[in-house]
């Protein structure tokens, strides 16, 4: 376990196989922890350099009272790669982990990155007023803007730990494999509410259909057929990266938002295509 400090001084917890090769840097969703890829630092890290980080407010970085947002997000990760000193990286990002990756690429840029892995995440997560309702079907948006705002005051109000197992609980399709669901549970509990619902609400309030277009370095969506966020999203995001290739998970595979837990050999196999 390894720390840097973000330019404006939080301090955050980082993991770095330190192998050979292109460094992967994997970025965790909203709520969760960089232990969500510990079957990829194993079974990736054989092949390459692999590193994980525990974003502000999340796992056992620190929690300020200040920078919520997915920008202030992807500042973090230029500071992490600048302390690296990576001139050249593979990038992957789950759930909010690709907005960030979405808004380091708006802000800097792709001058450093590699190739890209998108892993189930709409390009719009609440569908915000200026969405057509044919716009937010193709985007996948998953709530509305009033269920957002609902959403938010439920889980900073007195019963949040309910509603954050009864959120995590929707990601699933079917019943869940008691142990996957069990650790996902456990891992969100990190996050305190003054952290983590506004950078929800921040979270889901990007439109990030502008940059998809200029994502000009090969990318690979992921998506899986059990999860809450719609296929169809993903199919969508892989049609304007330009030259996107795409991979959706049948359910027999893994059914949920978390492939890479329910089926790491699967999970690390197409990623481990993608990234010669």
């Amino acid at each position: 376990m390894n720390e840097l400090t973000t330019n404006d001084g939080v301090r955050l917890t980082y993991r770095d196989s330190g192998g050979d090769g292109v460094p992967l840097i994997m970025l965790h969703g909203w709520g969760q922890t960089q232990e969500m890829f510990r079957h990829q630092r194993e079974g990736l890290a054989t092949n390459r350099r692999v590193i994980t980080l525990d974003q502000r407010g999340h796992g056992l970085s620190e929690k300020p009272r200040h920078g919520y947002r997915i920008a202030r997000l992807a500042h973090d990760v230029l500071d992490l790669v600048d302390h690296l000193d990576l001139d050249r990286f593979d990038a992957l990002g789950w759930s909010m982990g690709v907005s960030v990756w979405w808004s380091f690429i708006d802000q800097y840029g792709t001058g450093r990155i590699r190739r890209f892995v998108a892993v189930d995440q709409p390009a719009s997560v609440a569908a915000v007023p200026w969405l057509t309702s044919q716009e937010q079907q193709d985007t996948g948006a998953i709530f509305d803007v009033a269920d957002l705002l609902r959403l938010g005051a439920d889980l900073a109000g007195p019963d949040g730990e309910k509603v954050r197992e009864a959120f995590v609980r929707g990601m699933f399709s079917g019943e869940p494999d008691p142990d996957v669901f069990g650790f996902v549970a456990e891992q969100i509990r990190a996050t305190p509410a003054y952290a983590g619902v506004p950078l929800l609400y921040d979270h889901c309030a990007q439109d990030w259909r502008d940059v998809l277009p200029r994502v000009d370095v090969p990318t690979l969506v992921i998506g899986c057929e059990g999860s809450h966020v719609n296929p169809a999203s993903q199919r969508f995001i892989a049609e304007r990266i330009p030259g996107a290739q795409l991979h959706v998970f049948p359910s027999d595979v893994a059914n949920s938002h978390f492939p890479f837990l329910e089926n790491p050999p699967a999970f690390n196999a197409v990623v481990d295509a993608f990234l010669p």
